[in-house]
């Protein structure tokens, strides 16, 4: 996937925001008869809120593929933009743990918080998406009583991450949701948590742009460089 970004600007990866320019937006919403009559849609223009990178869908053609997740008052409708590269004005993380925490139920405090201190001690940065990271981006209502948390740890060196995982289950345990989400590699390549924390040998390792089986052993942090 090309990108108008400069050379010393990383390239965007799974889950990254992705704002784009007005006119970009008037274009999707002018040749999309199924945009055009939502107010929901015209609001996200209208605010300026980002949509999130996805992976390419075979045959879908050149460009950069979007989402747009709708909230459950409109039905949790994932719809599809794919967008030029010189239509996005800039790219950023999902939010921190800690910013998107204040948009989070009370019952889930304890939780976040205990899952924050964890990912400090082992050196990991921790990050959400889903819905409290939309919730928290739009203040619309994402959450509900059946929702997930999920979480991207971004790791390290210094991360252990047999410790990190056996610390997330022992959270998840006293927790009042379920804890999903990712263990991100410094390029960007991702694994779910509960698999490796399972120790399976071979893990579902995912990136912007594939998904491959890898030997668990090839994403021990002794291998990540700092």
């Amino acid at each position: 996937m090309s990108s108008h970004f400069k050379p010393a600007e990383p390239p965007m990866r799974r889950h990254d925001l992705i704002f784009v320019n007005q006119a970009a937006w008037r274009s999707m919403l002018a040749t999309r008869r199924d945009l055009a009559a939502n107010p929901l849609v015209a609001l996200w223009a209208d605010k300026g809120w980002p949509l999130v990178l996805r992976r390419a869908m075979p045959g879908e053609g050149h460009g950069v593929p979007l989402g747009l997740p709708l909230p459950p008052s409109a039905g949790k409708k994932r719809l599809s933009f794919l967008v030029r590269p010189e239509d996005v004005v800039s790219a950023a993380p999902p939010p921190a743990l800690q910013q998107a925490a204040r948009s989070a139920p009370r019952a889930w405090w304890p939780t976040l918080d205990g899952l924050d201190d964890l990912a400090s001690r082992h050196a990991a940065e921790a990050r959400v998406f889903g819905s409290l990271a939309w919730q928290a981006l739009t203040g619309l209502d994402y959450l509900t009583e059946r929702s997930d948390l999920d979480l991207l740890l971004q790791v390290h060196r210094a991360t252990d991450l047999r410790r990190l995982t056996a610390g997330m289950a022992r959270i998840e345990r006293a927790a009042p949701m379920r804890l999903d989400g990712e263990l991100v590699r410094y390029d960007g390549a991702a694994v779910n948590w509960r698999e490796f924390h399972a120790g399976a040998q071979e893990i579902l390792v995912k990136t912007a742009s594939d998904v491959a089986l890898l030997d668990a052993r090839l994403f021990l942090p002794e291998r990540i460089p700092s």
